[in-house]
């Protein structure tokens, strides 16, 4: 690819990741000089980074033999793109306030080249209002994030959204932006996602275990591919992705109306588990158990069809409307009829079954139906799955434009 990265190893215990990611990036033809801060030094050792990016590895904003020659300067300038892995909280608060006290902070503040944020901490860190205001002001600022993802983290009983991005998503997302490649540049985008919770009174709802972590995902690929993207979440524990507008909604009925005032949209994923059904009335008040009175009835109603909707709108259809299928049977046969019965263009059909553990967890196996056949993926992270999905997405608007 002859490009050259700078590499700013940050202080967290995915720096032992960018190892791999140096390898893979030389692989490709990119070469790597690394920057490591103070802290990320005490997970691993400047000599492993020199031995594989095969290059010098800075510490030191003060070095005489560097800064002789203001060597941050140097630095900032002579990379094609600029990477932070993992970027902790500490160094996304100190480039979103603009501080320069250590050699990454005056590498970053002197670029004037594109930088891409890995983000890597835990859990509560990531979702602390401090750092998503800092998330925020960067993504206002130009830099472009890939992850984090969710799952298990170092410490003990720690789970969450907050993991380092994989190193081959980080390469990917790297390899994009240094062939200037944004498949969906001008394109608008609309993603649901998560469950919707129909209330049965104040306190009650029905809902589904959707956990929203496929759909957010797929919302922040996009975004990375240069499209203009609106999420409209259910109600989801995980944080909002950088780069993209959120709409936070509850029901079906309030998400169906996010979604027609986001209209015209190029674009339009469905990925969220939309509740069926909801209680024809909602209770004003909690309902009491009284004696031995049998449980009171629950008489349902349909709720509207998002999906149905999009796809057959006679004047504002995207042009593009990608519908989900979660199933627990006969997987691909009913996400055919689906395909066939919503007049969508592409059905993300899965095994939603318990054993399989997809609902709510970290990883994915999908199979994309349309109407020339089934295109069956591996097993993946959902990062993964999002990453190649919006490729597909956009390898189907670039034939339709042709065809047109």
């Amino acid at each position: 690819m002859n490009k050259r990265i700078l590499l700013i190893v940050g202080g967290g215990i995915a720096a032992y990741k960018c190892l791999e990611l140096v390898r893979r990036a030389r692989d490709k033809g990119i070469a790597v000089r690394c920057v490591m801060s103070e802290a990320a030094q005490q997970f691993v050792t400047p000599l492993s980074f020199a031995s594989l990016s095969g290059d010098t590895v800075y510490t030191d904003l003060f070095s005489l033999n560097e800064e002789s020659e203001i060597g941050h300067i140097r630095l900032s300038r002579e990379a094609d793109l600029i990477v932070v892995a993992p970027a902790t909280a500490d160094l996304m608060a100190k480039l979103a306030n603009g501080m320069a006290d250590s050699l990454a902070g005056a590498v970053l503040l002197a670029t004037d080249k594109p930088v891409l944020m890995a983000p890597a901490m835990n859990p509560r860190m990531w979702a602390h209002p401090a750092t998503r205001r800092n998330a925020t002001q960067l993504a206002a600022d130009g830099v472009h994030f890939v992850g984090p993802n969710s799952g298990e983290m170092a410490e003990s009983n720690e789970a969450g959204e907050g993991r380092m991005a994989e190193p081959a998503e980080i390469l990917a997302a790297i390899e994009g932006l240094l062939s200037g490649d944004k498949p969906l540049a001008g394109k608008r985008m609309i993603v649901t996602s998560g469950p919707t919770h129909e209330p049965i009174d104040p306190v009650r709802y029905l809902a589904n275990r959707s956990s929203g972590k496929q759909g957010h995902a797929i919302a922040a690929a996009a975004a990375a591919a240069g499209a203009e993207v609106t999420l409209v979440s259910g109600p989801v524990s995980i944080a909002d992705p950088a780069g993209v507008h959120v709409i936070h909604v509850e029901t079906a009925r309030e998400m169906l109306a996010a979604v027609e005032e986001c209209l015209p949209a190029d674009i339009a994923v469905c990925a969220a588990a939309v509740a069926d059904w909801r209680p024809d009335s909602e209770g004003a008040q909690k309902m009491k158990k009284d004696g031995d009175k049998a449980a009171p009835g629950l008489t349902l109603v349909e709720n509207p069809d998002i999906l149905l909707t999009l796809a057959r709108h006679h004047t504002l259809r995207p042009t593009l409307v990608v519908g989900f299928a979660a199933e627990t049977e006969t997987v691909i046969d009913h996400a055919k009829a689906k395909l066939a019965r919503k007049g969508c263009d592409l059905i993300v059909a899965n095994d939603v079954s318990h054993e399989t553990g997809i609902m709510g967890g970290d990883r994915n196996r999908v199979h994309l139906v349309s109407s020339q056949g089934v295109e069956s993926w591996d097993d993946m992270d959902k990062a993964a799955v999002a990453a190649r999905l919006v490729s597909r997405i956009s390898e189907l608007l670039s034939t339709s434009h042709k065809s047109d």
